[in-house]
């Protein structure tokens, strides 16, 4: 018998006034999955992710994780259940070390305490490649060591689910590699990842299924061929440029 899904979003809609930012729409994610979210931009990917880490709450509909119910929870709470998120910008603590950064975020999300929340953010950062950085500062690291702080933070926290907002934005192609590394590493210890991602290259080394949104709403979903060939798909997002 298949394990149920770890992560499951039911009739999620997400109104700012007037505008309706994410439309009724049903989401899941198996244990040890990876899935990818496209789409043009204002389609509600980021929205539905904010949703989906407790950032926002739903103007309608449920989510659940491990089969209890967590709409109502805030996204500190998820943290510490088993959802971390990277953030587009990366949000660091500019004055604190990198270390530093990554140990706060197991005592605070991980809820770990001296010498365990010690060891996790050595090991994070030793599984994101950012041992070496542990003593610079947060504020002088380039682009791809903010990400890999981004990360490294978020790993620290021991998570089930990974919910990855354009991490690759912005990188070089080796850049880029050097994550798809990183983040394959990760999926091997078995964490689920939801990754929205503009750069398909990079995004389709990794994801098992796809999905596509559209002015707040799943336009397709499926096998990443199969998706990327719908004429709905080449309509809304391919047609309109990608890299």
């Amino acid at each position: 018998m298949a394990e149920p899904d770890v992560l499951v979003a039911t009739g999620i809609v997400k109104r700012f006034n007037a505008f309706v930012a994410v439309a009724d729409v049903d989401f899941r994610l198996g244990r040890d999955e990876a899935v990818g979210i496209v789409g043009p931009n204002g389609a509600g990917k980021t929205t539905l992710l904010n949703v989906l880490a407790g950032t926002y709450a739903p103007s309608a509909g449920t989510v659940h994780f491990n089969g209890t119910d967590v709409t109502g929870l805030d996204a500190a709470s998820r943290n510490r259940l088993g959802i971390a998120r990277t953030h587009q910008v990366p949000r660091p603590f500019a004055n604190m070390t990198v270390f530093e950064n990554v140990f706060v975020a197991a005592s605070m999300g991980g809820e770990l305490a001296g010498a365990r929340a010690y060891d996790a953010a050595i090991e994070s950062l030793r599984l994101c490649g950012m041992l070496e950085l542990g003593n610079r500062r947060a504020e002088t690291l380039g682009l791809l060591d903010r990400k890999g702080l981004e990360l490294a933070r978020a790993l620290a926290t021991d998570p089930k689910v990974l919910l990855l907002d354009e991490i690759g934005a912005g990188l070089t192609d080796a850049e880029a590699g050097e994550l798809v590394a990183i983040i394959r590493g990760l999926r091997e210890r078995g964490i689920a990842i939801v990754w929205i991602e503009h750069v398909l290259h990079v995004l389709l080394q990794i994801v098992e299924r796809l999905v596509c949104m559209d002015a707040g709403a799943i336009i397709a979903e499926g096998a990443p061929d199969d998706v990327l060939a719908n004429p709905a798909v080449i309509d809304a997002y391919l047609g309109s440029g990608v890299t």
